[in-house]
């Protein structure tokens, strides 16, 4: 059995200048039409979004609403906390509510760093022993 599909998005637009236009005829385009094809027998959802972003693009979105609009699927309302915290974890995402733990985090590993650093009896160590103590030596 043969399976074939393809998807098509359009997009047809005319423009017909007004005598009160503060444009001039040269700022438009009377006609614009774009079709964009792709066989989807077998596109996976992140070649979708893929093509819908080629699409928007033509139609003049710009870049940075594309992206805000993609990640308003996930961060929304509508949207488990659980599932959010899935795609943080596969894009390397902190979720704002996670901040305060990630800097006492942060916070831990720089003072054992520090700690470590520091020789026996509070010394500082010379350059090839904090070399060796950074490459686990």
């Amino acid at each position: 059995m043969t399976y074939n599909a393809e998807v098509q998005f359009k997009f047809d637009a005319t423009w017909t200048p007004t005598y009160s236009s503060s444009f001039s005829d040269d700022d438009f385009i009377p006609e614009e039409h774009y079709l964009i094809t792709a066989p989807a027998a077998d596109l996976n959802a992140k070649q979708y979004f893929k093509l819908f972003e080629k699409f928007m693009l033509c139609v003049g979105m710009c870049p940075s609403s594309i992206r805000s609009g993609a990640m308003s699927l996930v961060f929304n309302d509508y949207v488990t906390e659980e599932e959010q915290r899935k795609v943080c974890k596969e894009y390397e995402l902190t979720m704002d509510e996670d901040l305060d733990k990630k800097f006492e985090e942060w916070k831990v590993r720089e003072e054992e760093w520090a700690r470590l650093k520091k020789g026996p009896m509070g010394t500082v160590l010379n350059e090839e022993e904090l070399t060796n103590l950074e490459e686990g030596k």
